[in-house]
C-alpha cells in the first residue's frame, strides 16, 4: 500500500459539530475506499498566510492514510466538491508502507507524548509552578 498525507483547511465559521462531521466524513471516505487511516491530527483554528476564499483563518486537519492509487482521486474529488473545504494538498510519502506498523508507531508516539505531559504536570505540581500553554500566533500586545 502507499502512504499519503492530506492537509486540508475547513471554513472557520462552522459550528463545532459541523466541523467534526466534516472531519469524520473524510475519514469514512478513506475507509470506504479500503484505505487505512494512520492518524488524524486536528490542529485547530489558525491564521492563514494569505486570504483564501475571503477567509483569514481556517481549521487545519492533517490526515495520514494508506491505500491504493485510486483513493487519492476519490478524496480529491470530494474535497473539491465540498464548499466548506477552503484548500487542500495531498502528498505521497511512500510507495511501500505497512499500515499496521505505522499505526503502532503513531500509538507509541501518542503514549510517549502523554507520558511526557503528565510528567511535566506532576513536576509542576510538586514545585508549585504553573504550566502555561500558549496557542501559536496569539501573543499579547
Amino acid at each position: 500500500m502507499r502512504l499519503y498525507e492530506t492537509l486540508y483547511l475547513i471554513n472557520p465559521d462552522l459550528a463545532d459539530e459541523d466541523y467534526r462531521s466534516e472531519v469524520e466524513k473524510f475519514n469514512q471516505l478513506v475507509e470506504k475506499q479500503e484505505g487505512v487511516i494512520i492518524k488524524t491530527e486536528e490542529w485547530g483554528k489558525r491564521s492563514l498566510a494569505y486570504p483564501v476564499k475571503k477567509f483569514n483563518r481556517g481549521f487545519y486537519v492533517l490526515l495520514q492514510y494508506c491505500g491504493d492509487a485510486g483513493i487519492v482521486d476519490e478524496l480529491k474529488r470530494d474535497l473539491r466538491l465540498d464548499e466548506r473545504v477552503l484548500k487542500f494538498q495531498t502528498i505521497k510519502l511512500s510507495d511501500h508502507a505497512d499500515p499496521d506498523e505505522l499505526k503502532a508507531k503513531a500509538e507509541k508516539k501518542k503514549v510517549k507524548v502523554a507520558e511526557t505531559e503528565s510528567d511535566s504536570e506532576a513536576e509542576a505540581a510538586e514545585t508549585g509552578s504553573e504550566i502555561v500553554k500558549e496557542e501559536e500566533g496569539q501573543h499579547g500586545v
